[in-house]
């Protein structure tokens, strides 16, 4: 699984930020990594200079193998409470999204083997 981050010119903190955003979505989304291929984040400020109390964005996208990208997005006071709280909301989506792939794989098989020839 290979996380990019993308931080808007108003963010400071350059490569260093980026690692340590890295870092604390691997930790939020770590057990999902067979499942995914990638991870984007996009954080910016909303307000720009003008600041404001919850004027931090954090978007992640995460790229399931095989499936459509899904995206959740927080916003916060600081960098990072805004990308702990975006990765919080990743994993339960994924959580759920895997969790229904795994339940239509079952009932898949469940299905096909109840109509195998021989089965009864």
């Amino acid at each position: 699984m290979h996380i990019e981050v993308n931080a808007s010119q108003d963010i400071k903190g350059g490569e260093s930020l980026q690692a340590e955003v890295a870092m604390m979505i691997e930790g939020n989304i770590r057990r999902f990594g067979e499942y995914l291929t990638r991870v984007e984040a996009h954080i910016s400020d909303t307000n720009g200079p003008k600041g404001g109390e919850t004027d931090i964005r954090c978007t992640l996208e995460a790229r399931p193998a095989g499936h459509q990208p899904m995206a959740v997005t927080a916003n916060a006071p600081t960098v990072a409470q805004a990308v702990d709280a975006a990765a919080d909301k990743l994993a339960r989506a994924l959580e759920t999204f895997i969790g229904k792939q795994q339940t239509r794989q079952r009932h898949a098989a469940g299905v096909s083997e109840l109509s195998a020839p021989g089965a009864e």
